[in-house]
């Protein structure tokens, strides 16, 4: 069954397996201890942490392991934050940050400081000079993602990374997604990152701290790990990961080579092949492997089912899959279409057939999802003129608010107009996205009863 979403976690790799089973006989023991088997242990540690900073490109001394890549961006944001709180209590990041760190700039909100969000164009990257004016004398803290987790746009980390410095401000990076093909360029001050997202193993994360970056960790005082991570080291996961990073490396060059072409490949058959579609995400500055579509007119939720069905097996950041009934944050941000949206990410060693085949069975399952809902197969040609419509969408989920209006654009004049009621939040970004896929004119949201009202005009 092919494994198409390695953006949530890779398969465990070889060396990772291997080095994991030898460190469980050799690194069981305290590695702060001076005996025989506590200094074997700490052996093993300081290679990990050696490897690790090499392939990070910082000081072995600069880097901690935490427990996952999650506590690393919590404790690297807190300690960051505090270690700089005489400068101010601003936080800089941008629209599309993993929610890891979302949610730790809310809570450093909820206790009283602020953070401003950087938008970012249609592609998903922010534009430095955006970035630059959202720098303010009391920011203590920047973050920026190297790559988007969702659609795998490239952000200009060097270019940032300068701003910052310039205005003497510490930039966190968030690596999870990019580590694993190669280091982060530019003049970052602080960067995380999480080693299942590489092929390690679960539950082990990075935070490298630069030598001068003001850091004062937060919670209770540990002796471990400089004091940045508390609780005793998982050596042998530790151990699996740091081969791992090293083993992915010595493969990503070629690797990305081979998985940039394949990517490329679903790109364009995807437009081609499914009608009504749009490929999201930078097309050149992008991740290797990481390719995200939407469709219009198709509950995703049934969608990926229907994937898994057919043995594939991809992940979604649409509001379709979601209980919340929220479009993705990435999405959202980037003003793109979120319904029916599917990521494929693939791991090291995908095989050309597979991606062959997911192309087959692609267009088909599409078609069927659109059946079932009773999607349009095409835009209605004009009638005569008829009086502006409104299309009662109220209480149904997506993508039905837009099916909706794809039916009856057709039944107004040229210059007419079309009212959407819905309350389902992911009109408001869905519509909007349709009328420039259709080259419709979106008028704006308007406030109802029950909801929110979208016009669209017609234009063609």
């Amino acid at each position: 069954m092919p494994y198409f979403d390695a953006a949530s976690a890779a398969p465990l790799h070889p060396v990772a397996r291997q080095a994991l089973l030898a460190a469980l006989d050799e690194g069981w023991a305290d590695p702060a201890r001076l005996y025989r088997e506590g200094r074997r242990a700490r052996l093993l540690l300081d290679a990990a942490r050696e490897a690790a900073a090499d392939a990070v490109g910082c000081r072995p001394d600069e880097l901690v392991f935490t427990s996952s890549g999650t506590t690393a961006v919590h404790a690297g944001i807190a300690g960051a934050l505090s270690g700089r709180r005489r400068v101010g209590r601003h936080l800089a990041l941008s629209a599309v940050e993993h929610s890891s760190v979302l949610h730790t700039a809310a809570a450093h909100e909820a206790a009283g400081g602020s953070f401003t969000e950087v938008p970012v164009g249609r592609s998903g990257a922010v534009d430095p000079a955006a970035y630059a004016g959202a720098l303010r004398p009391d920011t203590a803290l920047a973050c920026l993602q190297s790559a988007n987790h969702e659609v795998g746009t490239e952000q200009p980390v060097a270019e940032v990374a300068a701003l910052c410095a310039e205005a003497g401000v510490p930039l966190l990076v968030d690596a999870a997604q990019s580590l694993g093909w190669g280091p982060v360029a530019g003049r970052w001050s602080l960067l995380t990152a999480s080693a299942h997202k590489w092929g390690g193993p679960a539950g082990v994360g990075l935070l490298a701290v630069r030598k001068g970056v003001r850091f004062a960790p937060q919670g209770p005082a540990g002796e471990r790990e400089s004091g940045r991570a508390p609780g005793f080291e998982n050596l042998p996961a530790i151990v699996a990961a740091a081969a791992s990073l090293r083993a992915v490396r010595d493969e990503a060059a070629a690797e990305a080579v081979r998985l940039r072409a394949l990517v490329g490949r679903i790109r364009s058959v995807v437009a081609e092949r499914v009608g009504d579609v749009e490929v999201v995400g930078d097309p050149e500055r992008r991740l290797p492997h990481l390719v995200t579509f939407s469709c219009l007119y198709v509950d995703g939720e049934t969608l990926l089912h229907e994937l898994d069905r057919h043995g594939f097996s991809v992940s979604s950041g649409s509001s379709c899959t979601s209980s919340t009934l929220e479009p993705s944050h990435v999405l959202k941000a980037m003003g793109v279409l979120s319904e029916g949206n599917v990521r494929v990410s693939l791991p090291l060693g995908t095989a050309e057939a597979d991606v062959d085949r997911f192309l087959e069975v692609l267009p088909g399952v599409v078609a069927e999802v659109r059946e079932r809902l009773g999607a349009p197969v095409s835009t209605p040609p004009s009638p005569s003129p008829a009086a502006s419509l409104v299309v009662d969408a109220l209480g149904r989920r997506c993508p039905i608010p837009v099916i909706e209006l794809a039916k009856v654009i057709g039944e107004v004049p040229v210059g007419a107009t079309v009212t959407v009621l819905a309350d389902d939040e992911a009109a408001r970004l869905d519509i909007p996205a349709w009328c420039e896929m259709r080259e419709q004119e979106y008028v704006g949201e308007e406030p109802a009863d029950r909801g929110s009202a979208y016009v669209v005009r017609r234009l063609s």
